[in-house]
This record gives C-alpha cells, sequence and structure tokens, in this order.
C-alpha cells in the first residue's frame, strides 16, 4: 500500500510539473503574439500617420505648380540644391535645376537667382557649382545670390526669408520635391508657387518617391509642430 501510495504521489507530482510547464510554454507563446500584434499596431498605425500627414503637405501644391512658360512672375528663382561631383559638375537633376531656373531668368519670370545648397565642408560646395553653371548659361553674376547653408528644404526657405528677405518666390525642384519645398514655403510667408525641372529620367527616381513621403510627414511636423531653427541663421542679406 505504502509503495502504491508512494508511486502515486509521484505521478501526481510530475503530472503537476508537466502542466505547469504547458502553462508556462502557453503563456510564452501568448506573450510572443501579443508582442508580435502590439508590434505589427504601432507598424500600422505609423505608416497610417505618415500618409496623413504627407498628403496633407500633398495638397500646397494644389494651383501652384505651372509650366516655365505659363508661371507668374516673382522676384527670385529659388533654387534647392543636390548632389555636386568632386570635380564641381552638377548631378542630372541639379543641372536641370539649374537649367529651368535660367529658363526663368531669361524668360523674365524672375529678377534674380537664390542658389540655396550645400557648403558643410571646404571640399563640398554645392551653391558655387550651381552659380558657375547658371553664369556659363548666360545668367549675369550679380543676379546670382548664393545660400551657403541650404542643408535641407527646411532651411532653404527659412533662410530665403529670414536671411535674404524673400518675399516672392519661384520654386524650382522635381516635380516629386515640389509639394514639400510650396508647403514649407508658404508656411513661412513667401508667397510662392513651384516650377518642376524634370527633364530627363533619373535614377533611383523611385527611391527618392518614397523616401519623399517620410520627408513629407517630417516637414509637417517642423512647420506645425517643433518650429526648429535653421542650423545656420547669421544677419540679414537683403537681395534687393
Amino acid at each position: 500500500m505504502r509503495t502504491a501510495a508512494a508511486a502515486l504521489v509521484k505521478a501526481l507530482r510530475q503530472l503537476g510539473a508537466a502542466l505547469r510547464q504547458r502553462a508556462a510554454a502557453s503563456a510564452a507563446r501568448m506573450t510572443r503574439r501579443h508582442a508580435v500584434a502590439l508590434a505589427a499596431g504601432l507598424f500600422l498605425a505609423a505608416v497610417v500617420a505618415v500618409w496623413s500627414l504627407a498628403r496633407a503637405v500633398a495638397a500646397a501644391e494644389h494651383g501652384r505648380v505651372f509650366a516655365a512658360a505659363a508661371a507668374p512672375a516673382r522676384d527670385v528663382a529659388l533654387v534647392f540644391g543636390a548632389g555636386v561631383f568632386p570635380d564641381g559638375a552638377l548631378s542630372a537633376p541639379l543641372a536641370d535645376r539649374v537649367q529651368m531656373a535660367v529658363e526663368l531668368y531669361n524668360r523674365g519670370k524672375v529678377r534674380k537667382l537664390l542658389m540655396s545648397g550645400d557648403n558643410s565642408r571646404r571640399t563640398y560646395d554645392e551653391s558655387t557649382a550651381m552659380k558657375e553653371y547658371a553664369v556659363r548659361l548666360g545668367v549675369q553674376p550679380q543676379d546670382v545670390v548664393l545660400d551657403y547653408a541650404g542643408f535641407h528644404t527646411y532651411d532653404s526657405c527659412y533662410r530665403a526669408q529670414a536671411v535674404f528677405e524673400v518675399h516672392s518666390a519661384v520654386l524650382v525642384t522635381q516635380r516629386f520635391h515640389l509639394a514639400r519645398a510650396l508647403f514649407t514655403c508658404t508656411s513661412l510667408g513667401i508667397d510662392a508657387v513651384g516650377v518642376a525641372a524634370d527633364q530627363q529620367r533619373y535614377q533611383r527616381a523611385l527611391w527618392y518617391r518614397i523616401r519623399e513621403e517620410l520627408a513629407r510627414a517630417r516637414a509637417y511636423v517642423q512647420v506645425k509642430i517643433t518650429h526648429p531653427k535653421p542650423h545656420f541663421l547669421g544677419p540679414k542679406l537683403p537681395m534687393f
């Protein structure tokens, strides 16, 4: 009897241990499922938030994008910087932007060009390269003003208004970028319209469009919520 009772107790203990192990494994699985579900929910919420903010930015271009010949006259063409090669040659998107700005200048749509680019290193100078190209295309040197601290779209728009006292401008950049540029500049007090500089198919164009959705959401937060200062501000340098 004692042997049978001991065996029964042992069996019950083993059964209890097995049940506890199974319960622990089930709880772990449920925890992992909850974690996955939570992560998926947060990711979906982030996607919806980015999409919603990007759409709000995209609405800024409504009625403000024109062909060069139809663009309303403004004081300045604000040309946004892009890549420059080590030898000073402009990347394809940037060369097209400068060419479009020169066309606006030749048509009498703008009086001066503001070249806003990155000169954060001694060996890298977008603004000067942009000016040199514009002058080679026939623009008078005195009609080209350089902003060496246009590191981002927000900085370019902020400095155009605060430093160079630009009140009206034609924004010159690629089509995918125009909505963000228009949203930022108009929100910062510039009477802006846009002209797309697309003159060819660009490498990595799909990637640029995908990245632009995130950039638009960031622009909305900067303009409507955080209101940051540009990396550099400095004294006023009126263009006129």
